[in-house]
């Protein structure tokens, strides 16, 4: 199955909007620890949990445990984090970025990132300030994405939205903050790669996170509510809204790594597949699983009369689509070695089979 993506036309006249309430108070965590689904990769088997990408056990192909790179990169991340942004003055600003900044999360992006890198033959200390900057930027979009104004959420990874812990004002603010600072942290922190391509990192992560990229998919999300669309405007939405920042932390790993055009544009395509493909399964979870088993409200878009793949194609057919999504991503990787590649594959199937 090849996806067509065609632009959707301009959407005038929508007016500003708050969504009503449609949170579920719910001060739970997600249940952890019960396995509910093995698959192959390729020779690799991996057990994707009910929680975090910690309790993803992966039955080692050669020296390649998925579980233990998993844990491995987030323990760095969550370091690299913390180190960049330190609590100060004013505390309760630094306060607000840190409190969503270290919440946990399953530091997917960043791992991408990563894994890009070595997969081209770099070292990850050149990738990992972009590594952060992505989780600074996805940070952001959750923050702001949790607002009255927007999703009207009041929890996320199991506990109270920012806006719920520091209010609506501290809240936007703090998202700024992550958001301009991601782009001071590429381009202080980087180093060992070239200028041109810490230039072009820059770049890239500031197209898909701005009105070329998740801002411009988020628009176009807001302006559909309550209203038929096809699956060429639910498309655009995923591919900007989810997979640009996807793409970019694969993408710009590539491109700190030392990658030629002809690596990036297969890494590119990878990318876009399985961010798509992530947000197909996000569609999918969203009336599948419980509050407590995401870790944010289950039925969000369903009571906002959101259009998604599982209201457009059904069930079924939105799980075949996210099959087809993983398997063309994974094709980009033939001819790579099979051991720097065995990260990204691990990756692709665990977007592919997440259970929340």
């Amino acid at each position: 199955m090849q996806m067509q993506l065609q632009l959707p036309a301009h959407q005038a006249g929508c007016s500003a909007r708050r969504r009503g309430h449609v949170t579920r108070s719910c001060g739970l965590r997600p249940k952890q620890g019960q396995l509910v689904k093995a698959f192959p990769i390729r020779r690799v088997v991996v057990r994707v949990a009910t929680a975090t990408a910690e309790q993803v056990e992966v039955k080692p192909a050669g020296s390649f445990d998925f579980n233990l790179y998993m844990v491995d990169r987030a323990k760095m991340v969550n370091k690299a984090l913390d180190e960049a942004v330190p609590q100060k003055y004013p505390d309760t600003l630094y306060e607000s970025m840190r409190y969503s900044l270290l919440a946990g999360g399953k530091r997917v992006r960043p791992a991408l990132c990563l894994a890009a890198c070595e997969l081209v033959g770099g070292d990850v200390t050149a990738a990992m300030p972009a590594a952060c900057a992505m989780e600074m930027v996805h940070t952001m979009s959750l923050i702001h994405d949790d607002l009255p104004s927007m999703d009207n959420d009041d929890f996320r990874r199991g506990r109270p939205t920012n806006h719920k812990v520091y209010g609506e004002d501290i809240a936007i603010l703090s998202g700024d903050a992550l958001l301009t600072f991601a782009f001071e942290h590429i381009a202080r922190a980087t180093k060992g790669v070239s200028a041109d391509r810490v230039l072009r990192v820059i770049m890239e992560l500031g197209r898909a996170s701005g009105a070329e990229g998740l801002v411009a998919g988020q628009v176009v999300d807001i302006q559909s509510e309550d209203k038929s669309v096809g699956l060429d405007v639910l498309q655009y939405i995923h591919i900007h809204k989810t997979a640009a920042l996807l793409e970019a932390s694969v993408v710009c790993g590539a491109i700190a790594g030392g990658a030629d055009e002809v690596t990036i544009e297969k890494l590119r395509k990878y990318s876009r597949n399985i961010g798509l493909a992530f947000q197909v399964i996000d569609d999918i979870l969203d009336v599948t699983q419980t509050t407590e088993q995401l870790g944010k409200t289950a039925a969000k878009d369903l009571a906002v009369n959101k259009t998604t793949y599982p209201k457009l194609l059904g069930l079924e057919k939105s799980k075949e689509v996210a099959d087809q999504l993983i398997l063309e991503a994974i094709q980009q990787l033939d001819g790579f070695d099979a051991a720097k590649a065995a990260p990204l594959v691990a990756l692709a199937k665990y977007i592919g089979y997440r259970q929340n």
